[in-house]
C-alpha cells in the first residue's frame, strides 16, 4: 500500500470519530497499552506536556511547541483532528510525519491491529509516540483527543499538565454539567505533577482544586496570574500587552487567543521552574511565528485579501461566542458567511450567536456527521439568519467568491470539517 491507500485502510477498518462521532470513541487504555507494549513503550523515552480543555487546547499546543522549538528543543507535537492531511496530527519541529513511516508502521502492525480492533485514534496515538521516539525528540506536546481521564493520550506520565478551559461540548460522553466535564478533564492531573488551569470558574475551580489535592499536584490558575489585552493589528498579526507590562506580537489574530496567551504564559513559567531553558526571545518568536514553526491552520486564518477570506475552526458555544463577537466588529462592505456544522453540537445555541447582518451560504461537509444544509437553513431562519443552500463546501465557497465585492469579508466556519474542505479548495 502507498500512503493514500494506507490512510484509506485506516479510515475503512477502524472507527474514526470525525466520520461517525460517538460510536468511534473507545474510552480506556486497554488497546493503546497493548499496542504500546508491542512498540516497547516509546512514550517513556521523552518528556511530555499534556494539554486538555474544551477550547484553545490546539492553539496552546501549537504555541507551546513553537516556543520550545525557538528555544532550541527538538519538539514532537501531537494534535487532532487534522484539517487536510493526516500528517498534520504528528509533527517534529513543525514537519509532518514522514509518509513512508506511516506506511511502514501500518504494514508492520497490520495483523495486530486486525486482532485487537482499536479505534483510529488509538492507532494514531501509538504511531505518534513511536515516531517521536524514533526521531529522538526532547519533549512531546500532547493534545488530548477528547475529555482527558479516559483519553488514549492519558497513558503518559507528563512533566506538566495544562487544562485551558471548560465549556459545553461532547456532553453525551463527558457529562451535562460543567462540573462533570471538568472531572473528565481533571483526569490528566498526575501525582506530584504541576498543573496549569487556563480559566478559573466558580463551577469548575473546586473540581480542579480537589483533584490537585488528591494528587498532591501544585496547581496554578493562569487568569489569576496574567491578564492579556489587545493593542492593535499590524500586518495580519496582533499586538498584545500583559498585566506585567510585557508586549508581544502574535501570529494569529483571533481575539479569543488573549485567554490562550495567558494560559501559555503561566505554562512557560512552570516549565522554567521545571528547568526548561526558555529565553524571552524564544517566547517572542514562538508567539509571532507559530504558523511558520508548527503549521498551525484554521485559527482566524486569512488566506486571501481581496475580498478578504478568513477561516476559523470554532464549532461550539465557547468558541463561536468569540468568533461571532469579532465578526460583528469587522470593517467590511458586506459580510458573507460560509457555514455548516456537525450533528452532535448545540446547533441552536451556536446559531443564536451568529451575526444577523450577514448573507449566509449554508453547506455541509462530506462526512456522515455533517448536519444537512437544509436543516441548518431551517434552524438558522428561526434566528433571522438568511441565505441559500449549497450541497458542497467547494460550491458554497465558489459562489461566495463570485458574488463578493473587493471590500467584502467572507468568513468560513462552523466546523473543523468545513474549514478543512475550504482549505483543500484554496490549495487547488
Amino acid at each position: 500500500m502507498n500512503y493514500d491507500e494506507t490512510l484509506q485502510y485506516l479510515y475503512n477498518q477502524l472507527p474514526v470519530f470525525q466520520h461517525i462521532g460517538n460510536a468511534a470513541y473507545k474510552p480506556g487504555f486497554d488497546n493503546v497499552i497493548k499496542i504500546l507494549n508491542i512498540l516497547h513503550n516509546p512514550q517513556t523515552h521523552f518528556k511530555t506536556i499534556h494539554i486538555a480543555g474544551t477550547n484553545g487546547k490546539g492553539s496552546v499546543s501549537h504555541f507551546l511547541a513553537a516556543i520550545l522549538q525557538a528555544a532550541g528543543y527538538k519538539v514532537g507535537l501531537y494534535t487532532s483532528p487534522h484539517l487536510v492531511d493526516f500528517g498534520e496530527r504528528i509533527r517534529v519541529n513543525g514537519e509532518k510525519i514522514d509518509k513512508q513511516y506511516v506506511v511502514d508502521f501500518v504494514k508492520n502492525y497490520q495483523d495486530f491491529i486486525k486482532e485487537i480492533q482499536p479505534s483510529f485514534f488509538e492507532v494514531a496515538t501509538s504511531m505518534a509516540f513511536d515516531y517521536f521516539s524514533f526521531c529522538n525528540i526532547d519533549v512531546g506536546v500532547i493534545e488530548v483527543g477528547l475529555g482527558g481521564r479516559l483519553d488514549s493520550t492519558n497513558v503518559i506520565q507528563s512533566a506538566l499538565s495544562v487544562i485551558t478551559n471548560i465549556s459545553f461540548d461532547h456532553e453525551a460522553l463527558l457529562g451535562h454539567t460543567l462540573e462533570e466535564i471538568a472531572q473528565e478533564k481533571a483526569g490528566i492531573i498526575k501525582p506530584m505533577t504541576p498543573v496549569v488551569i487556563g480559566e478559573s470558574h466558580p463551577e469548575t475551580k473546586p473540581v480542579f482544586l480537589e483533584r490537585a489535592k488528591e494528587m498532591n499536584a501544585p496547581i496554578f490558575f493562569a487568569d489569576e496570574l496574567y491578564q492579556v489585552f489587545f493593542k492593535k493589528y499590524v500586518c495580519n498579526k496582533m499586538e498584545v500587552y500583559t498585566s506585567d507590562h510585557s508586549n508581544f506580537r502574535v501570529g494569529i489574530c483571533g481575539n479569543y487567543q488573549l485567554k490562550n496567551i495567558a494560559t501559555l504564559l503561566a505554562t512557560v513559567q512552570q516549565l522554567k521552574n521545571l528547568h526548561f531553558e526558555i529565553p524571552e526571545q524564544a517566547l517572542q518568536e514562538g508567539l509571532e511565528f507559530v504558523t511558520e514553526l508548527t503549521g498551525l491552520q484554521g485559527r482566524w486564518q486569512q488566506i486571501q485579501s481581496s475580498p478578504r477570506v478568513i477561516l476559523d475552526t470554532g464549532h461550539n458555544l465557547g468558541g463561536i461566542r468569540y468568533v461571532a463577537e469579532q465578526l460583528e466588529n469587522q470593517d467590511c462592505k458586506n459580510l458573507r458567511i460560509v457555514f455548516g456544522m456537525v450533528n452532535d453540537k448545540d446547533i441552536d445555541g451556536v446559531l443564536s450567536l451568529m451575526p444577523k447582518k450577514a448573507l449566509y451560504y449554508f453547506t455541509q461537509a462530506a462526512i456522515h456527521r455533517a448536519l444537512p444544509a437544509e436543516i441548518v437553513l431551517e434552524k438558522a431562519n428561526r434566528y433571522d439568519l438568511n441565505g441559500k443552500i449549497y450541497y458542497s463546501v467547494a460550491e458554497a465557497v465558489l459562489n461566495a467568491l463570485m458574488e463578493a465585492e473587493p471590500d467584502d469579508l467572507i468568513f468560513i466556519g462552523g466546523s473543523n470539517y468545513i474549514v478543512g474542505e475550504a482549505l483543500q479548495f484554496f490549495n487547488k
